[in-house]
């Protein structure tokens, strides 16, 4: 159910806040899924990420867009717990990358399109997985959460044209992985 690009509270004020922030449980959810990869981790994340929007919630600007702002404090949090863990960060071999996307770029985007539109949904999910984690976060809150190139580059704290070129190079790489494994 969406409510709107733009949080509109009334006079109730926080309740207003929390019936809005609410609605959009199911979304933060399967980004907290992607993302940990781990469906209890995913549902400690979504429950920290309430806690702390709750907690801020008067920090919010009516009128701003709630849920860039819920998928930001999720975002940021769980980077925050991977780097408190002393994860190791994302290493990307720039020459694969810019070798698979020159491979990818030969069929066009007019090909990319058609072969996403013919695999199905566990095949588009199984691919997206494989994509290393810059381009598929990208290109997850660009083609399946909406967002615009500027409101992902203020949760990913980017440049709007690396916005552009993740999300470019990501749709590649998910088109080469699907021309890899063939629609069925």
């Amino acid at each position: 159910m969406v409510l709107g690009r733009r949080a509109r509270f009334a006079d109730d004020g926080e309740s207003a806040f929390e019936r809005e922030a609410l609605a959009w449980i199911d979304g933060l959810y399967g980004a907290a899924l992607r993302l940990t990869r781990n469906p209890a981790d995913a549902e400690d994340l979504v429950q920290e990420t309430y806690v702390k929007a709750f907690k801020s919630a008067g920090k919010f600007k009516a009128g701003t867009n709630l849920r860039a702002w819920l998928f930001t404090i999720l975002r940021n949090h769980f980077l925050n717990d991977r780097r408190h863990e002393n994860a190791n960060p994302v290493e990307v071999d720039s020459e694969a990358v810019e070798r698979m996307a020159a491979d990818a770029s030969s069929a066009g985007e007019t090909a990319e399109d058609a072969l996403i539109q013919r695999a199905s949904d566990d095949q588009v999910r199984a691919a997206l997985e494989a994509v290393p984690e810059p381009f598929r976060e990208a290109v997850w809150l660009r083609d399946a959460e909406g967002f615009s190139y500027v409101e992902i580059a203020e949760m990913l704290r980017v440049p709007a044209g690396t916005v552009m070129s993740r999300i470019s190079r990501g749709r590649r790489l998910l088109a080469a992985r699907l021309s890899e494994t063939g629609p069925r």
